[in-house]
């Protein structure tokens, strides 16, 4: 596990500059750190935890298990869909449950993980029904902010916390939210799109600059960061945004926004993709239109085996890594501390996210992501068990998983 550890060093070495790396203040990031507690409130008896304890291992969840056995209900994990992202049934389902497992907990017996495959209706019935079987915390990933304000309104109305995972809800009633620095996440995009160029000899570059769903936050965060580092640019006279389409998680809906785009505007030769879903299509078009590698930059979010094989390739700049073991593990030792009715340590509840709706700073664990490219895919995504070589490495990448260092 020695490149793993150095994997994850990286993450961890970020962790001061959580909040900095944002750009500054609470308005352009939306975040801000937290001091230590030094209230009297009881914050998990003696077990002291935080975001820095947390490797791909799981070992942190160990030190719950007294915690978990405290429980005075069962826990509910409810995901969001299928389609957005693959990573919610390869990585957030499974490392939920080995994070509840590794604290002593059983499935089913004390915890419950459910997926409302894309429907708003499914989500709140999940809520519904996790609660009038005794669940006391929820987990949850709202598809939009509508559902999710009915699912936290219905919670409270039952003395249930909610956790929002990877996405707040704006003008809900959660007690906590754990997700990656979002803002961070668009900063990556932002710079990676920019190297790439560089990179790539673009050396007047035209970008199509796409978006993800407006009604959801973490896409608003993403933009907020890739545009401040695309804006001075413009403002400079070195990089021109030829088109905004509007923003969408559906794949196939962004590869027709991409293709009006670029159909009206044919000098572009660069685009800036918030996830590798939507990019995945977008590059299969280039190619469609005898576009050659490491000529047209592509960026990509989530580190899905099609947007890693993109890198190889030479028709993706890079992916924002966001280490989901590590995420699941906070949303679980929160979830763990509430159910047992204590307050979670300050080191794991290491920031605040302003609700832009209500205007509230919302208690958050937030993590840091990686951009991740051929030079470090070895020692980031692969180390970390997040992608097999096998999965990655098929016989059309094999010589370009030998190039990166990766076998």
């Amino acid at each position: 596990m020695h490149t793993k550890k150095f994997a994850l060093a990286a993450v961890l070495a970020a962790g001061a500059l959580i909040m900095t790396a944002c750009g500054g203040d609470d308005d352009n990031s939306g975040t801000e750190p937290t001091s230590p507690s030094s209230s009297g409130t009881s914050t998990g008896g003696t077990v002291e935890l935080s975001v820095e304890d947390f490797t791909t291992d799981f070992a942190a969840m160990s030190k719950l298990t007294d915690i978990a056995s405290q429980g005075q209900g069962k826990i509910a994990a409810i995901l969001p869909d299928t389609v957005t992202s693959a990573r919610y049934t390869q990585f957030d389902a499974p490392y939920l449950q080995k994070a509840f497992e590794t604290a002593g907990l059983t499935q089913d017996t004390d915890f419950t993980i459910q997926n409302a495959q894309g429907s708003t209706a499914t989500q709140l019935t999940m809520a519904q029904s996790a609660i009038t079987n005794g669940a006391k915390v929820l987990i949850v990933d709202p598809l939009d902010k509508g559902v999710g304000a009915q699912i936290e309104n219905y919670a409270k109305q039952h003395g249930v916390d909610v956790i929002d995972y990877d996405r707040l809800t704006l003008g809900g009633t959660r007690t906590y939210y754990v997700s990656f620095d979002n803002v961070k996440v668009g900063e990556l995009i932002g710079n990676g799109l920019v190297q790439c160029t560089k990179d790539w000899g673009v050396t007047d570059p035209k970008v199509i600059e796409m978006a993800g769903d407006p009604t959801d936050n973490n896409a608003t965060l993403f933009q907020q960061g890739y545009d401040s580092v695309l804006q001075p640019l413009v403002d400079s006279g070195d990089l021109t945004v030829t088109a905004k389409p509007a923003g969408t998680w559906d794949p196939p809906t962004a590869l027709t926004a991409f293709q009006q785009a670029f159909t009206a505007n044919p000098d572009s030769n660069a685009v800036l993709v918030p996830n590798d879903a939507n990019a995945a299509p977008i590059i299969n078009f280039l190619k469609s239109q005898k576009i050659s590698a490491e000529t047209f930059p592509v960026t990509g979010q989530d580190a899905s085996v099609p947007g890693l094989q993109n890198i190889l390739a030479g028709y993706q700049c890079g992916t924002a890594y966001k280490p989901i073991a590590l995420e699941a593990q906070g949303a679980a030792a929160l979830a763990i501390f509430l159910n047992a009715g204590l307050e979670p340590p300050s080191g794991l509840v290491n920031g605040t996210t302003k609700d832009t709706d209500s205007g509230v700073d919302v208690p958050s664990t937030l993590l840091i992501p990686i951009w991740v490219t051929t030079d470090n895919m070895n020692d980031t995504v692969v180390a970390d068990g997040a992608v097999t070589v096998k999965e990655l490495c098929t016989a059309a990448y094999a010589d370009a998983c030998s190039a990166a260092g990766i076998s």
